[in-house]
Formats: C-alpha cells, sequence, structure tokens
C-alpha cells in the first residue's frame, strides 16, 4: 500500500474526527432516535367514544369465525301457531317454492291424505325445497304443532301434539 493512503489528519482519524468524537455523535443520534420513537408511539390520546368507530371495527376483524350457542331444553313450548309464525309462515303463507299456501284446502287436501306422521316426517327431515325443520330450530314436538296447526287450516282435524308429561297424566 502505498504511503498516501495511510495518512491521517492532525485530529487523529481517518476522517477528521477523533474516536471520542465518534462515540459522542452514535450517542446523540441514539438519544434522537428514542425520543423521536416515544413521540410518535405517544400520540393524541382519544376516548372511547371519540374513536370513530374503530374499536367496533376491529372488534369485527377479529371475531371469531365460529360461535357456541347453548340451547337450554325444557323451557316453554311453542304452540303450533308460534312456531308457524316463527318460521313456517315464510314460505307457507304465500306458497313459495311449491310450499302449500297456509289455508288453501286444495293443497293440503292431498298432503293431509297421507296423514299426519308422514307431514310430519317431511318436516322434520325436509322435502323438496324446504329443508330440515324449514330450516328452524324447534324441538320436534313444537313442528308437530305446526303441522297439526298448518293442516287443520288446510282442513284437516288433527289434535295438537302434547308434552309427554301432560300426556301421561291424563
Amino acid at each position: 500500500m502505498s504511503e498516501a493512503q495511510h495518512k491521517s489528519d492532525s485530529r487523529g482519524g481517518p476522517v477528521g474526527l477523533s474516536s471520542s468524537q465518534i462515540v459522542l455523535a452514535c450517542a446523540a443520534a441514539l438519544v434522537v432516535s428514542v425520543v423521536a420513537a416515544m413521540m410518535l408511539g405517544k400520540g393524541p390520546a382519544k376516548s372511547a367514544a371519540s374513536n370513530g368507530g374503530e374499536v367496533e371495527a376491529a372488534n369485527a376483524r377479529i371475531q371469531p369465525v365460529g360461535a357456541v350457542t347453548i340451547k337450554l331444553e325444557g323451557g316453554p313450548l311453542k304452540t303450533g301457531e308460534e312456531v308457524f309464525k316463527a318460521q313456517c309462515s315464510a314460505c307457507h303463507s304465500a306458497g313459495l317454492a311449491g310450499s302449500p299456501k297456509f289455508g288453501d284446502a286444495a293443497a293440503w287436501g292431498p298432503r293431509i291424505g297421507t296423514g299426519f306422521a308422514a307431514l310430519l316426517n317431511s318436516a322434520l327431515k325436509g322435502k323438496g325445497n324446504m329443508g330440515a325443520q324449514g330450516g328452524g330450530d324447534f324441538s320436534d314436538l313444537e313442528i308437530g304443532r305446526a303441522v297439526a296447526y298448518m293442516a287443520n287450516a288446510g282442513g284437516a282435524k288433527f289434535e295438537e301434539p302434547k308434552a309427554p308429561d301432560a300426556a301421561a297424566s291424563k
């Protein structure tokens, strides 16, 4: 190597800075970086009411994919009319998707001829465009009550199914 490449200036360092000046410059840069990071991270404080829906939006993005619903058995049984209004009326009130319209004796006649058990089986397992229980979440007894209610409105004379404990006490 040539003698010119190894020259240093009068302050001792290769670029004109002493080692104490280099250490001091690094320390200053570190302090400035830490202070800047702290100020950027702090930001303005927001109250829960003034967050503009940010919390709700974040909660919606991170919500679980599924949920567990616990249904307690033994609550009050729904009547056939209540189940019809809650579940069956969506299609049977207007006769949608090939369903027999509520109260239409001509549409219900052939179905009533198959008997209550066949109608109940179709309602519980699904038939044609109707899913099992019409997509509802009722007990088999409540579905039976709805079947009797709808069929009776179409001309049948089915007795509404009773709860097991009520039938045993008679």
